[in-house]
Formats: structure tokens, sequence, C-alpha cells
């Protein structure tokens, strides 16, 4: 069975860090054409793409995180890491980890989410 679980949640104050772990599990991740991303969602709001990697050396990221936010990926240990700086009260809203082992334009497995406050 396919498994992604988040963690590294927590409450922070503005201008704390956090690092999101995803270990995933019940799939393989080829290097030459899959993916996974971190995307957040907050109450209200539509879900949003926070970072992406393609294979094992592309990395995107939305505006809002660019400079701030780094995210990684540790196939040998099951693992997508997303490590937050420099955090916003707006950054706060439920991350979740998503993965397309197959390249395709979907992300068909998800997280159940990690949740991540931050307080003025």
């Amino acid at each position: 069975q396919v498994q992604l679980l988040e963690s590294g949640g927590a409450s922070v104050q503005a201008g704390g860090s956090l690092t999101l772990s995803c270990v995933y599990s019940g799939y393989r991740y080829y290097s030459r054409y899959s993916r996974m991303a971190w995307f957040r969602q907050a109450p209200g709001k539509d879900r949003e793409g926070v970072a992406y990697i393609e294979g094992d050396d592309t990395t995107t990221y939305t505006d809002s995180v660019k400079g701030r936010f780094t995210a990684s990926l540790d196939n040998a240990k099951n693992t997508l890491f997303l490590q937050m700086s420099s955090l916003k009260p707006e950054d706060t809203a439920m991350y979740v980890c998503a993965a397309d082992p197959y390249g395709s334009n979907s992300y068909i497995y998800w997280g159940q989410g990690t949740q991540v406050t931050v307080s003025s």
C-alpha cells in the first residue's frame, strides 16, 4: 500500500524555522522522470504548490517562498524534506506532500499533511 507520511509541523513565532519530512513507501522513485512536491492549504483557500522536485536535479518554488524554503529528496531514506526559515504568518497552512512516480502532469499519491502555524 502506498503511503506518504509527513511530520515536523509545529507552532512557531514569526521568523522561526522548521523542517518538514515526508517518508514515502509503496512506490518507486525514478530519477529520470518521477516528481514529488510540497503543497499547502489554509482554511478557505485553494491548495497551493510550494516546492517541486523533478528527477534528482530540478527544484522550483512558488514566488512567496523563494529564498526562504528549500526542498530536497533523499531517496536512500525514502524521504522528502522541506526546510523553512524566516517563517511568516501567511505561511500558516496544512503542508502536504505528493508524488508523481510516472512523470505525468498528475500527482496521484498524497499524504495526510502536517500543520504549520506561524504566530506574529
